[in-house]
């Protein structure tokens, strides 16, 4: 049972553990580091495995030229593309089952259907942005699957997007991540990257929410 524990620790803190594993494992880390990435973006039940934070380790860490930058970019970008496809089909499967099952009265067949309109007119920038808000990231392909987003579209603002997040957190890593203000404070340094996504999508929902309501009072 403390073995269990200590394991479930190490993966869920593995940020903090990570310089440990690349002096003990070497390459193997870059394994590591993949199959992490893919399960936090890929998996809609594993949104708490460590994203931002891990990613920008690796960056600190391939700084003090222990790790390759460019690989970690590439294996990186590829392990969140990956993610965010896999989450996508899961998402697209479950969703088609729903709403072909008569007997799930629950689920009200609007919402998906109002998922779908959203998708189809604000996915590909939601898609994007969600890749800075954590557990969010995770939810948003799951939910694209579902609405059917049309997959060329979002398979191309998948890959920007994760361009985009893991170039920015390496790089941050790798320039800022040994200089202890930053190191100390990475958190509010998240949370400001989280506000600064959040705003444009805060905004398309309050816009949507006062067109329906214009149209409805119509």
């Amino acid at each position: 049972m403390a073995l269990l524990e200590s394991f479930i620790d190490i993966i869920l803190h593995l940020d903090h553990h990570l310089l440990s594993f690349v002096h003990q494992y070497g390459a193997l880390t870059y394994m590591i580091l993949f199959i992490i990435i893919l399960l936090e973006t890929g998996v809609v039940v594993t949104p708490f495995l460590p994203g931002d934070s891990l990613i920008f380790t690796a960056g600190a860490i391939a700084a003090q030229g222990s790790l390759n930058i460019y690989v970690l970019l590439v294996l990186l970008i590829i392990a969140a593309s990956l993610g965010d496809t896999l989450n996508y089909f899961i998402g697209r499967t479950i969703g088609l089952k729903v709403l072909n099952n008569k007997k799930m009265k629950l689920i009200n067949v609007k919402y998906i259907q109002d998922t779908q309109e959203f998708y189809n007119r604000k996915g590909s920038k939601f898609i994007v942005l969600a890749r800075f808000i954590p557990i969010i990231r995770t939810f948003a392909p799951f939910v694209a699957g579902i609405g059917k987003m049309n997959y060329s579209k979002f398979i191309t603002y998948n890959i920007l997007g994760a361009t985009l997040w893991v170039s920015l957190m390496v790089l941050i890593g790798f320039f800022f991540g040994n200089i202890s203000l930053v190191k100390n404070h990475f958190g509010l340094l998240t949370i400001g990257i989280i506000i600064v996504s959040v705003v444009p999508i805060v905004k398309d929902v309050i816009i949507s929410f006062m067109k329906k309501s214009k149209n409805r009072q119509i």
